[in-house]
């Protein structure tokens, strides 16, 4: 049974932001993930510390945001959770799936928001959100 944790009342949340995001990616795959990352969302590329390359897997970064495949032995893609990227304009996006061949579902408005789901090359849940007239704050 599961046990709660005790209640700690505290002024201020220790949490201030959020450094990246880490997604899992099958070993040897790295020039199909710059190809999407890079080539389709525009994100650029960073080294990994050395210490780290030899594990595989890439990082990527798009202004603040920062992406980080990690390779997974017996990888299976995140179906249900994901990332939420915002976006400046989801009808360019979805041109550059489209053109990519790359499909895209839109789902229901949430409160100030547009947005769809698509896949990275491999099978990884990844939504994008615009928001409506700049209105919509997390």
């Amino acid at each position: 049974m599961h046990q709660p944790y005790p209640v700690i009342h505290m002024r201020e949340s220790f949490v201030i932001g959020l450094d990246h995001v880490q997604l899992a990616m099958p070993r040897g795959e790295e020039a199909r993930a710059e190809d999407f990352y890079c080539g389709v969302l525009g994100f650029e590329m960073l080294p990994k510390p050395s210490h780290l390359a030899a594990r595989g897997g890439c990082w990527f970064r798009s202004g603040s945001v920062q992406v980080h495949l990690g390779v997974e032995r017996d990888f299976t893609p995140a179906r249900k959770a994901h990332p939420g990227f915002l976006v400046r304009s989801l009808a360019v996006l979805q041109q550059q799936f489209e053109t990519a061949g790359i499909d895209v579902v839109w789902d229901t408005q949430i409160s100030g928001f547009q947005r769809f789901y698509a896949a990275d090359p491999f099978g990884n849940r990844l939504e994008f959100m615009e928001r409506i007239n700049g209105l919509a704050r997390h």
